[in-house]
């Protein structure tokens, strides 16, 4: 059965950005994929500190829930990130989480898991998280679904995000589209396999030039 992670950055399990998981979750669950909807937003994440040792460990140097979403994301086939926005950008937790996430997760093949990201604000700030977040999936190669609708839901509460019928029904549109790509590409992956990813090249100009 395919399996899809959904990521809480929110500190509150009911709250706005949890509103709209919820709805996601209710489609994944009509069509039969299974889902684990992992509290981020609570835990006490520390940020990359560019040690390295993820590249000889294969994991982060750090022992936390980071370790534990990595092992579980290997099996995944589809991650869906949500934040709120307090100030100007995603939540400092979600973003400290996916930086280590995905740089301790190197080795992992990520190009044939879809990801979504999900934003939840009261006003304004939404967009640009959206745009924060979509970065982490566009460099490890992710097909990213996207819905009718940037992927946000509006409101100051659970019962205001309730209220965002056009919200939910882009989560909803978002869900059906995330289990569409799934299930394409598992039957491209039996047909054609995975895409060859080059990883030969590294440049950083060291030289100043």
């Amino acid at each position: 059965m395919p399996k899809v992670l959904l990521l809480n950055g929110s500190p509150h399990a009911k709250g706005c950005t949890a509103t709209a998981l919820e709805e996601m979750i209710g489609v994944f669950e009509q069509e039969g994929i299974e889902t684990e909807l992992i509290q981020v937003g609570n835990q006490s994440i520390r940020g990359c500190i560019a040690c390295g040792s993820c590249a000889r460990t294969g994991k982060c140097v750090f022992n936390d829930l980071v370790n534990e979403t990595a092992a579980k994301l290997k099996a995944a086939d589809g991650l869906v990130v949500g934040s709120p926005v307090y100030f100007s950008s995603p939540n400092g937790s979600i973003l400290s989480f996916l930086d280590r996430l995905f740089y301790s997760s190197g080795e992992t093949p990520m190009n044939d898991k879809v990801g979504a990201a999900v934003v939840s604000c009261r006003r304004g700030g939404n967009t640009a998280s959206f745009d924060v977040l979509n970065k982490y999936f566009s460099i490890r190669g992710m097909p990213i679904a996207t819905s009718t609708y940037w992927n946000q839901v509006h409101g100051f509460s659970a019962e205001d995000v309730r209220k965002d019928l056009e919200g939910l029904q882009t989560m909803r549109n978002l869900a059906r589209n995330m289990v569409f790509l799934i299930r394409a590409i598992a039957d491209a992956k039996e047909k054609y396999g995975v895409p060859k990813m080059e990883r030969s090249s590294f440049t950083s100009f060291p030289d100043g030039k």
